[in-house]
């Protein structure tokens, strides 16, 4: 079989994509979306009229952002990893939506809101993560919103009732990362190392790298869940 070589101006990404998701009513899951991102679609950060008047997430919104190809992986044939982030809603009533983008996930960003813990959508949102993630981490959020003598211990408070509770899912021993994106963003770095880690130890394990050789070998099938005109360039489908 031959391959064309690639254009030098055309960069090879190894691409993974991450849920992210929270309570329904957790509109600093957008803000922790925009502080990741360098690319946004035309779905992305609730542009969806109605999620603005609700301030609610209704659709899958997509963004990405890239990272130099760690050393790790310098042995498989790509230029940079790409992590395409898809912010999902919370809601149960939304299920159909939350399943069609868990389809393509390969991790999951749990955002949780620090001053209240875990909500009923929160259990939901696991529920599906423990379906479609392989890997999970917490995004413990508005961080800035507690007053600063109490935060370090009121964070440490919120992190072991969160591990208390992920200790009966899959997801036992989940890291947990303090952030805010508002502010000044803080924690968004770390929470952009784990992604990177956790993508460097899926493509290292002997497992995975058997299971995503045997994936590519088979016929290449293309799952449409979204299909919606787009004035001035057509029909777009996504999937």
């Amino acid at each position: 079989m031959w391959i064309a070589a690639r254009p030098a101006s055309v960069c090879a990404c190894l691409k993974l994509t991450i849920t992210q998701t929270a309570h329904v009513a957790d509109t600093s899951l957008v803000s922790a979306v925009a502080a990741m991102s360098s690319v946004l679609s035309t779905a992305a950060l609730d542009k969806h009229p109605q999620s603005k008047e609700r301030g609610i997430t209704l659709d899958l919104g997509f963004s990405s952002f890239s990272v130099p190809l760690p050393q790790q992986l310098q042995h498989l044939s790509y230029d940079e990893l790409q992590f395409t982030l898809v912010d999902c809603p919370g809601h149960a009533s939304l299920i159909r939506t939350i399943i069609g983008g868990a389809q393509i996930i390969d991790m999951m960003v749990l955002v949780i809101d620090v001053t209240k813990g875990f909500q009923a959508q929160t259990a939901e949102c696991l529920v599906v993560g423990e379906i479609a993630a392989r890997s999970m981490v917490v995004a413990l959020n508005k961080t800035d919103l507690l007053p600063e003598a109490v935060r370090s211990k009121a964070v440490k408070k919120a992190t072991k009732l969160i591990r208390e509770t992920l200790a009966a899912t899959k997801f036992a021993g989940a890291a947990v990362i303090p952030v805010s994106a508002k502010p000044s963003p803080s924690g968004i770095q770390q929470l952009q190392d784990w992604m990177v880690a956790s993508a460097v130890q899926q493509h290292t394990d002997p497992a995975a790298a058997q299971a995503a050789a045997a994936a590519a070998a088979r016929p290449f099938l293309f799952s449409i869940d979204h299909c919606f005109p787009l004035k001035g360039q057509g029909t777009i489908l996504t999937g």
